[in-house]
This record gives structure tokens, C-alpha cells and sequence, in this order.
């Protein structure tokens, strides 16, 4: 069962006359200032306390709380940004949960929900200057995290989590709870309740039994090294539903950039086609690009439309040939090769002409049809790769690294790196198995991607 510790301990904070003796939203105005710590610019005014600027701080000063559901009511306004704390104390041990909806944030991949460290978001289902709810629950080794009641986070800690120095800390225990403004901005919180949950009978055993094992986990440990965990190119296929994907993204920490393929003669071919789609999208997850599809989707969208989504992407598969076939080079028997060195030529100057598309994006890079590909060190001739690379960098666009046909190669990485291109990690699935970006990770490092690396999608929220 639940028992409220709002009498045991928000009572010590109130006053006399408004001490409340059921579980519920606990109106900020009736706290004490001095039952809190605090440090930095701090202020409890007008039902609010508002934390303003770099290192504010706010911890209770009594509580020692295990198991337990906490919801609080927040808002961020002009960039302000910063972290719940649980399980804390003076020492600032425990985990966090960010608070971040600065979409121009250069760290782009922590936004409002994200447990720190151990489960970074991508997006943010709240807004700077709207009032929020931010639900956090511990019941054991399992830690939810709801954002405006979206389920968010779902992750158990394992008996031997993986955690790098700088995070040595982020472990579940006890302690109370705090809050700290990391932005130039302010956070301002108006409704805070928490109450305890009574974990007798819980079968840990079990929760255990779920857990990723995070030493042989590559996943956690992009986490803990801070760098953006997202797969930038999936599609819904076969049974892999928004709901299964989403939770599958909470199970393995993956974030998913959910993309339709969008073109003259797919299911989404016009503005009213976007429209329909991003309906049915609202409150989700995921970042949400568009994959271009075929040489004349240009046409077919209007850039208001192409703007409601997160980022756009599109790959030069698709061309007609110098004798007006159509071409799509996965398909064996729409690919006519008279003479290889001109065929090359010829992708040569069709992806180069796809560099000049109004996309974000460059995917399946360098792809050559299957007749092809075994011998594509020899074919990607040094000259062939420069002019791509030199085009691609030119034209400001981020290189997919694709992990289902396992391409660029090391070498266009390295080259592509030094040419200040950014990149994305990217499935590119058929079927609802996605994989956890195996070539991606081996490919970061072996080249020696960084955070700053990747490509920053301009996010519409």
C-alpha cells in the first residue's frame, strides 16, 4: 500500500493552520524557506519558488526517502535549465533527472526526463514558458520517469551497473530530494507531492531478472561517456508500432527518429499528407524526420510543411540513367551497367546531384547495387570518394552511417571527419528488428566520433 509521508514531513514544513494530512499537490507558498538548503539566487514568491542562473540550489533538509512516487510542477523560461535530484544528500549522490527544453542547447541529447548518464533523451515533451508535470517513481531497482504522464524513462538498475568515474554516484539508495539550475535561465517550480511506497512483498528477483547486463553493454556505456544515443533512421515496419517502439526504446536506451518515406507516389505525397501524419505523432517520444523519397519530392511539399518536422534526409539510390531508365540500384533488374568505370562515373555525378536537395542528411551513402558491391574498395577510387566528400562538405549536409548494409567504409569516415562533415547513426530497417547500431559503434571507434561529431537536428517541437 501507499502511506503518505506528506504528514511526516511536508507538515514539519508547513505552518500550523494549512498542514495537510492526505496525499496531494503541496502548494510551494505554504513551505518554509528555512526547511530547505539552498544556495544561489533562490526566491519564494507568488506561490512559486524560482531558481535563477548557473548553481542555484534547492535541497529539503529532512527526508529519507527509498521507494516512493514523486511529482512535481514545473516550467523553464529563458533557457533555464537544470536536474532533479533523488536519493541525494550534501554530498549531491544519487541520480538525476534533467530539466531541459532549451532547444538550442548545444548538449542536445539530455532534455527534460532524461535520467543523466544512464538514459539521455533526444526530445523533450515539455516546452520553455508552459508549466509541466514531471512524475519520477523508485520501487525497488526499477525507476520510471513520466513527463506530462508520457512515460519516459523505465529502467532497472542491475546488481552491478555500469558507472564511469564522473558518475560513480548515480546509483539508487536513499536521501532526499533537490533541485539545481544549471542554465543562465530560471526554473520555477509551484506544486511539489511525494509519498512513500511500502516495497515488502516486491519480488526483486524478478525486476533483476530484467535488467540489461551493463557490463557488456555497449549502450549504456555511449551513456555514460555523454554522447547522443539516437538511431536517426527508422521506419514503423511490420509489428513495430509506435507503442512497440517506444517501449523497446526504453528497454534498451536507444532513441528513435521515426521517419515515413514521403514522395510523389508513396502514402505521403502532399502538405495535407504531412499534416495527417504529424497528428498522429503529437506527444510522442521520438524526434520525427522525413525521409525524401525519388529525384522529384522537391516539388511536392512546401517548405512550411517540410519545417514541421525535425530534420529531413534522403539518399541518391534513386535516379533516371543517361538513357532515361528508371533506376533504383537495390533493385537487381533496374540497374543496366554497360561499362563499370562509367556506371561509377555516373553514381559519381547523381549523388552529387542529390547534394543540392533541400535535405539534412545524406543516408546509405556511397551504396553501390549488388553486382557491384564486392568490389567497392577498388571501384571508390580515391578521385571518386574526394569529389563526393568535397560536394558533401560543401553542401553543409551530415553523412548516415548506415548500419544495416554496413557502409561508408573506415576510410570515407576518416576523410569525411577531417572534412568537418558531421554524422548520424542510422538502421534503415525493413522489418521491426532493429539492432543496437552495431557497424555505427564499431565505426565510432575505429574513426574516434565524438559527441561533436554528430549531426544536431534543428528539432521543431
Amino acid at each position: 500500500m501507499k502511506f503518505s509521508l506528506i504528514v511526516a514531513l511536508f507538515c514539519s514544513l508547513l505552518t500550523a493552520s494549512s498542514c495537510l494530512t492526505s496525499v496531494g499537490q503541496v502548494p510551494i507558498k505554504d513551505l518554509k524557506k528555512q526547511n530547505w538548503f539552498t544556495s544561489g539566487e533562490t526566491s519564494f514568491q507568488s506561490n512559486v519558488l524560482t531558481l535563477v542562473g548557473t548553481d542555484s540550489y534547492a535541497r529539503l533538509k529532512k527526508g529519507n526517502y527509498q521507494d516512493f512516487d514523486l511529482s512535481l510542477e514545473l516550467r523553464t523560461r529563458r533557457g533555464g535549465k537544470g536536474y532533479v535530484s533523488i536519493h541525494t544528500d550534501q554530498t549531491g549522490k544519487g541520480h538525476r533527472i534533467a530539466i531541459d527544453n532549451d532547444l538550442n542547447n548545444a548538449v542536445w541529447w539530455k532534455k527534460t526526463g532524461s535520467l543523466i548518464t544512464v538514459r539521455n533523451l533526444t526530445k523533450s515533451l515539455a516546452k520553455d514558458n508552459e508549466w509541466f508535470q514531471l512524475s519520477i517513481k523508485v520501487q525497488g531497482q526499477r525507476i520510471t520517469v513520466e513527463v506530462n504522464r508520457q512515460l519516459v524513462v523505465d529502467y532497472t538498475e542491475p546488481v552491478q551497473p555500469l558507472r564511469l568515474k564522473p558518475n560513480r554516484a548515480a546509483l539508487l539508495s536513499a536521501g532526499t530530494i533537490a533541485i539545481t539550475s544549471t542554465g543562465k535561465g530560471e526554473i520555477d517550480l509551484r506544486r511539489v507531492s511525494i509519498s512513500e511506497l511500502d516495497s515488502k512483498n516486491l519480488d526483486k528477483a524478478a525486476q533483476l531478472a530484467e535488467a540489461i547486463d551493463e557490463q557488456t553493454d555497449p549502450i549504456i556505456r555511449l551513456h555514460q561517456e555523454d554522447f547522443p544515443v539516437l538511431d536517426y533512421h527508422v521506419h514503423l515496419k511490420g509489428t513495430l508500432t509506435k507503442n512497440v517502439a517506444a517501449a523497446q526504446s526504453r528497454k534498451i536506451g536507444i532513441n528513435y527518429a521515426i521517419a515515413p518515406n514521403a514522395g510523389v507516389g508513396f502514402p505521403l505525397h502532399d502538405d495535407d499528407g504531412i499534416n495527417r501524419y504529424l497528428d498522429t505523432m503529437k506527444n510522442v517520444p521520438f524526434l520525427l524526420p522525413m525521409q525524401a523519397e525519388g529525384r522529384d519530392w522537391v516539388g511536392a511539399f512546401s517548405e512550411p510543411a517540410l519545417k514541421r518536422f525535425d530534420f529531413l534526409f534522403t539518399d541518391a539510390e534513386t535516379f533516371t540513367d543517361l538513357k532515361g531508365r528508371k533506376t533504383r540500384l537495390w533493385v537487381e533488374n533496374e540497374v543496366f551497367i554497360d561499362n563499370e568505370q562509367a556506371y561509377m562515373e555516373l553514381i559519381v555525378d547523381k549523388i552529387i546531384g542529390v547534394l543540392q536537395e533541400p535535405v539534412d542528411i545524406y543516408v546509405n551513402p556511397f551504396f553501390l547495387p549488388k553486382v557491384l558491391q564486392a568490389r567497392a574498395e577498388e571501384l571508390w577510387t580515391p578521385e571518386r570518394k574526394t569529389k563526393v566528400i568535397t560536394a558533401l562538405a560543401k553542401s553543409g549536409k551530415a553523412m548516415e552511417i548506415n548500419n544495416r548494409y554496413k557502409i561508408p567504409s573506415a576510410a570515407i569516415i576518416q576523410e569525411a571527419k577531417a572534412a568537418g562533415i558531421k554524422f548520424s547513426f542510422g538502421t534503415n530497417n525493413v522489418t521491426s528488428e532493429l539492432g543496437k547500431l552495431e557497424y555505427c559503434l564499431q565505426m565510432k571507434e575505429k574513426c574516434l566520433i565524438q559527441a561533436e561529431d554528430m549531426y544536431k537536428p534543428r528539432i521543431s517541437n
